[in-house]
């Protein structure tokens, strides 16, 4: 798991995303105007209720991930939590990877003027990304087209 922040016409929106580490789909993701911890707790259970519980969550060590709210969910399902270090930025390469890419090919082509345009907008282009978005690093296959789930890992 990891979080962005969104630029907007006024202010921002940060957004949160679990993302599967073998097959690169997006399996939840939440946009907030804050930095509390609520919105990275709904998109973690969003992702174990959709594809099942994961042995262990990669996340950095944000306030948001380092919380005894995140931490005992994690606890109570089951899972291993795995923080990468500090400026250890490959611990958690797949999800930045994935900024990069909805940064570059999304956001920096539109201008949200409010929060339900972003959502709307990213959502269509996560379901771009997850259905028909070819990843040279999946022989140039879609997420979707990828069964296997081996490893969440939290953005």
């Amino acid at each position: 798991m990891d979080i962005t922040t969104i630029p907007m016409a006024h202010g921002f929106l940060y957004l949160v995303a679990v993302i599967d580490w073998h097959s690169r789909k997006i399996l939840s993701w939440r946009l907030s105007n804050t930095m509390q911890t609520i919105f990275c707790i709904e998109a973690l259970e969003e992702a174990v209720a959709r594809h099942g519980t994961p042995e262990i969550v990669t996340t950095d060590q944000g306030n948001q991930f380092t919380t005894g709210k995140f931490l005992g969910l994690l606890t109570t399902h089951g899972i291993r939590a795995s923080m990468d270090g500090r400026v250890a930025w490959r611990d958690n390469v797949v999800i930045e990877r994935f900024w990069r890419t909805l940064k570059y090919e999304e956001i920096c082509q539109r201008g949200y003027e409010s929060p339900a345009k972003a959502r709307q907008q990213i959502g269509s282009y996560i379901a771009f990304y997850k259905g028909r978005r070819p990843h040279q690093s999946l022989n140039n296959e879609p997420p979707a087209d990828v069964n296997s789930i081996k490893h969440l890992s939290v953005a």
